[in-house]
């Protein structure tokens, strides 16, 4: 397993997994919109995105955005998207991504990173409270379009 962040060269790659993270979430296939969105993110430095590789085979994709806390007037970062193919899961390679967007949260000097996810996805919570990741119960969450 080898963990690398994303350049511009990467484009084919997470473009691929991109495409499968949309569908995984019920959405149409696009892949020349999933380029554009990523070509975007990537060259206006927008997003982090870190991939998995297994041997040569792009297997998984985390990718972060910035934020900032105004109290503690420090950065932080949201892990927005997580995604390993059907054929990675259970493998460790979820977790090593996961791990990976802490150490550069870290290493950036960040006050933390936020995520978020569905209330039955019960998979990817036991995940995430066995890295260290704790369920907020001070905030509620709001959402308008």
């Amino acid at each position: 397993m080898t963990i690398v962040q994303a350049t511009i060269n990467d484009l084919d790659a997470l473009t691929e997994l991109f495409d499968l993270y949309r569908l995984f979430y019920q959405q149409p296939s696009d892949s020349e919109g999933a380029r554009a969105f990523l070509h975007d993110r990537l060259s206006n430095e927008e997003s982090i995105v870190f991939i998995a590789f297994d041997g040569n085979e792009a297997i998984g994709f985390v990718q972060l955005y910035p934020s900032f806390s105004s109290v503690s007037m420090k950065q932080t970062w949201v892990l927005n998207d997580l995604y390993v193919k059907e054929t990675g899961r259970g493998k460790g390679f979820g977790e090593a991504l996961i791990r990976r967007a802490i150490a550069f949260a870290e290493e950036a000097g960040a006050k933390g990173l936020l995520l978020e996810t569905a209330k039955d996805n019960v998979t990817a919570q036991r995940l995430y409270e066995k890295i260290g990741f704790v369920q907020e119960t001070n905030y509620f969450y709001f959402f308008s379009v």
